[in-house]
């Protein structure tokens, strides 16, 4: 499948593993796990960074394998989600430091492009979120409100 936003084909990033059983080498019960979860959360941790500081720090290969439940779903029944999904976040993020970055320098074309993608992208994935009901169904994209989210 071609990417989005380019003419490249190619496939990259790592694979899960075929086997669906729990590895042996791991210690650590599902109880423990989800404890872990919720605390690197309070700690205001992203389900991503959970899911890495698990991995290198703890040798959970899979939180989902091990508990039977993703990071999310776990963090949604403790009721403790963000206001909105760390993806969409992440490229809101991403569109305001492009923002700021064209103030100062105006005639920065690829950036400008670069922003367009960007906000192409958080339109297309936000219109996704609120057919989910992820999102408010009058939630807009306003990139001067969206300023205060990218601290």
């Amino acid at each position: 499948m071609a990417r989005m936003h380019s003419r490249a084909k190619g496939k990259s990033g790592s694979n899960k593993p075929v086997k669906k059983a729990t590895p042996s080498w791991v210690q650590y019960k599902p109880k423990e796990i989800e404890m872990v979860v919720l605390k690197l959360a309070k700690e205001g941790q992203t389900a991503s960074e959970i899911g890495i500081h698990l991995r290198d720090s703890y040798g959970v290969p899979d939180v989902k394998i091990i508990t039977g439940k993703s990071i999310t779903k776990i963090l949604q029944e403790k009721n403790i989600t963000k206001e909105f999904p760390e993806d969409l976040l992440a490229l809101i993020k991403k569109a305001v430091f492009l923002r700021k970055h064209l103030e100062d320098n105006h005639k920065d074309f690829s950036a400008k492009r670069g922003l367009q993608l960007t906000e192409s992208k958080v339109r297309r994935l936000a219109k996704h979120y609120i057919a989910t009901k992820k999102l408010p169904a009058k939630w807009k994209y306003d990139p001067q409100k969206m300023k205060m989210y990218a601290q």
